[in-house]
Order: C-alpha cells, then structure tokens, then sequence
C-alpha cells in the first residue's frame, strides 16, 4: 500500500528560500510517518548544521557538505533500526532505498549514494 502526502497539504515547487523551508517542514512528519508505517523505528540525526561550528554556505564545516541543505534547514538524517537493533550494511541500504522510492514520488530530493540516511528537497543546486 502506497502512502501519500496528498497534494492539498504539500504545496509543490516554491520558489523562496521560506517558502522551500515550510515545505520540506511539512514533508518530514510524513517522511518519519512512512519509515513507521513499513516497520521502522527511527533514532534522528542531523537537521540544521549551525553555521557557528558547520561553517556558513560554502564553508567547510566540522564536517558534511559546505553545500548541504542541512544549513539551510532542509535535510534530516534518518537513522533506522529493527526491532532495537541499529541497521547497517545490506540491511540499511535496503531499507533506505525503500524509503528513498517514497520520497522521490512525494517530490523529496534524489537520493546521494553514500549517504543515504540523508533526506532533503532540492534547493537551486544543493540537496
């Protein structure tokens, strides 16, 4: 069964900063709905990167992207776990493509591989 975000809740395509920000705020209780709903549990990760320790826009920071959308408030790190147990390797990356497919149809950004905890929307170039 397919979950959605429906299309009356999530305004499509804004094109401010703000705008894009409330979006992205409105897609992650879904997002987390969605992990609950296949059978996840979830132990969060990073949200917003501060630019006191990250570093600004295009500074190198502590450590992530200098152009994660994590410094503009628009990428969560989702970490999985089943039935208590942290999930790595063949078991995350299963798990996470699952989620991943869901997010691309509900207009989340394209998956990075090597990261893909990581959930965002699309902002000018970043992700």
């Amino acid at each position: 069964m397919a979950m959605s975000l429906g299309d009356s809740q999530v305004p499509r395509a804004p094109t401010s900063l703000g705008g894009s920000q409330e979006r992205f705020a409105r897609m992650v209780p879904r997002l987390i709905d969605y992990v609950h709903y296949l059978g996840y549990e979830i132990r969060l990760g990073d949200l917003f990167r501060d630019p006191r320790s990250h570093g600004a826009l295009d500074v190198q920071g502590v450590y992530g992207h200098p152009r994660s959308c994590h410094k503009l408030k628009m990428a969560i790190d989702l970490n999985l776990t089943a039935n208590g147990v942290y999930l790595e390797g063949q078991a995350a990356e299963i798990a996470h493509n699952k989620i991943h497919d869901w997010w691309d149809t509900v207009g989340g950004a394209k998956r990075i591989i090597g990261d893909l905890n990581h959930y965002s929307v699309q902002y000018q170039d970043m992700r």
